[in-house]
């Protein structure tokens, strides 16, 4: 049975004060309310705050990911951050090829597949974000563009490899506007992810990965969407920023 995950995405958000104080609100939800079953929460701060959530983590029932990662191992490269010091730092997951960085940092697909390669090889899991702009949705080739992000960023890697990746679609015109895709919508593009892995990797393996569902997910619709046969849970963003909205939402399925 595959894992229900739902991951939080602060973002370039929080104060150190107040980052504190929604790890705390987070833990204070999760000690009234039992997770379901199967169910894994993901909490991944700004990288400043990522000791400070770790020490907390440890005595919670969440675990820590990383907002990035360089695709280079270690070196002269100003302001980056290695796979390497993640794992030094007992990080859990990372988030890689998210649409701000495919569209502010001019990440390609080899640049996410070199990310994911240094990740794997730190015993971190991949967050490997996908999904279509809206011009290219207008235009009816969202199949093709995540296809093309699935097989450039991910079918290099072997079978075992491919069990610790996590995928999330994120429909690029549903986050942070308010607009979310009908669960019918989200569930072709995860069904279509499922069956890329089918053919690549065999359906065993494939039922086996969990997708997420990313943009404008919140506790009005985040029941519906996890609803959906091959949808796993979600990649959440503003709605992470509220401890009682977040917990809410994990409580969804």
């Amino acid at each position: 049975m595959r894992k229900h995950i739902v991951a939080g995405n602060w973002k370039m958000n929080c104060t150190f004060t107040e980052a504190d104080e929604l790890v705390n609100g987070i833990m204070e939800q999760l000690e009234e309310k039992e997770l379901p079953r199967e169910t894994q929460l993901i909490v991944c701060p700004p990288l400043p705050y990522l000791e400070m959530t770790t020490d907390y983590a440890n005595d919670s029932y969440f675990l820590v990911g990383a907002q990035n990662v360089s695709d280079q191992e270690r070196g002269a490269y100003t302001g980056e951050v290695s796979a390497e010091m993640l794992e030094s730092m007992e990080i859990d997951y990372c988030i890689v090829g998210h649409s701000e960085r495919r569209q502010y940092y001019g990440e390609t697909d080899a640049i996410v597949a070199a990310k994911v390669d240094r990740l794997l090889a730190h015993g971190l899991k991949p967050i490997v974000c996908v999904g279509e702009v809206l011009e290219e949705r207008e235009a009816g080739r969202q199949l093709e563009v995540v296809k093309r992000q699935v097989e450039q960023g991910l079918f290099h890697l072997t079978a075992e490899q491919m069990q610790e990746v996590v995928i999330a679609y994120e429909p690029v015109w549903a986050i942070g506007t308010g607009r979310t895709a009908t669960p019918e919508q989200a569930q072709e593009i995860h069904a279509h992810i499922r069956s890329l892995l089918a053919a690549k990797y065999g359906q065993a393996l494939a039922d086996e990965v969990s997708i997420l569902y990313g943009g404008s997910c919140k506790p009005s619709n985040a029941k519906e969407l996890f609803a959906c046969a091959d949808i796993d849970g979600g990649l959440i963003g503003g709605a992470s920023l509220k401890a009682e909205d977040f917990v809410a939402i994990a409580m969804s399925f």
